[in-house]
């Protein structure tokens, strides 16, 4: 019998960063500028390329990995120091990334979240997206209201990845629309089915993907994780354990849906998440 295929070699590396810089939260999600820009000059100085999302899908569809110093960089949630702190790192640098944005909350503040800073924080707005699109940046969905999707009936999560599309679509053009990061990176087949059903050609989850287009793997950078570089591109006994706790953290990210859905339960109204164990 002749020898088993040999695996597909592993997708680029992908990153998710969601707050650098901006006010203290009682959250793990915060990373320091400092950090944050020690991160990207290493991987700099190491010879490291991020991928536009028409590359990491290029490499992704075609299973081989021209470089094992490119990845992907991203960012969850859409918030307005970005354009503060982060995007003028990665404009000295000559990186890019994709933002994945609530659309619902461009240009308003993090209602949808429980409160884990003093006040508010505010998301970018339209005009501050549309100048870092021009300047290379990318955007893509991060859910219209930032709900979980796994939670909610086919119709409610088909509305949600919908109307996010369109939105991106009709401001900033087709090519925001083809990617969307899952709240939370809560996904199951059966939101993948409606990713894909609703024009997504990339669906991005947590740690663990199964390497398909609409299941894609990424590992977030929490406050803890402020070596030289972080470890979802390190490849060694440090990375693999970095990406383990990394896993479990994403798999305890339920506050906020958990309380929406308490509040709504106590109040006896329907809002945007069901009542625990609905």
């Amino acid at each position: 019998m002749p020898p088993p295929p040999p695996p597909p070699p592993p997708p680029p590396a992908v990153l998710c960063y969601h707050r650098v810089g901006g006010p203290l939260e009682l959250g793990v999600t915060r990373v320091p500028t400092a950090v944050f820009e020690r991160h990207m000059e290493a991987l700099a100085r190491d010879g490291w390329h991020t991928l536009t999302l028409e590359g990491f899908a290029t490499r992704l569809q075609r299973g081989v990995v021209a470089s094992c110093n490119e990845f992907l960089l991203t960012f969850d949630d859409g918030y307005a120091s970005l354009a503060e702190y982060a995007y003028p790192i990665l404009d000295r640098l000559g990186f890019t990334a994709t933002t994945f944005l609530i659309t619902d909350h461009v240009g308003s503040l993090n209602t949808w979240d429980v409160r884990y800073t003093w006040r508010r924080l505010a998301h970018l707005d339209w005009p501050a997206i549309e100048h870092w699109k021009a300047r290379g940046l990318e955007f893509g969905s991060h859910g219209a209201s930032h709900r979980r999707l796994t939670w909610l009936s086919d119709a409610e999560a088909a509305a949600e990845l919908e109307r996010s599309r369109e939105t991106l679509q009709r401001r900033l053009g087709p090519d925001a629309a083809r990617a969307v990061a899952y709240p939370f990176g809560a996904r199951d087949a059966r939101v993948q089915r409606l990713a894909g059903a609703a024009g997504y050609d990339l669906g991005f989850g947590g740690v663990r993907g199964n390497g398909s287009a609409l299941n894609v793997s990424r590992v977030p950078v929490y406050l803890w994780d402020a070596g030289r570089t972080p470890v979802g591109v390190r490849r060694d006994v440090v990375g693999r354990l970095g990406r383990a706790i990394a896993h479990v953290a994403n798999r305890c990210a339920v506050g906020t849906s958990v309380m929406q859905g308490v509040r709504c339960w106590v109040s006896g109204v329907r809002g945007p998440y069901p009542a625990p164990n609905a």
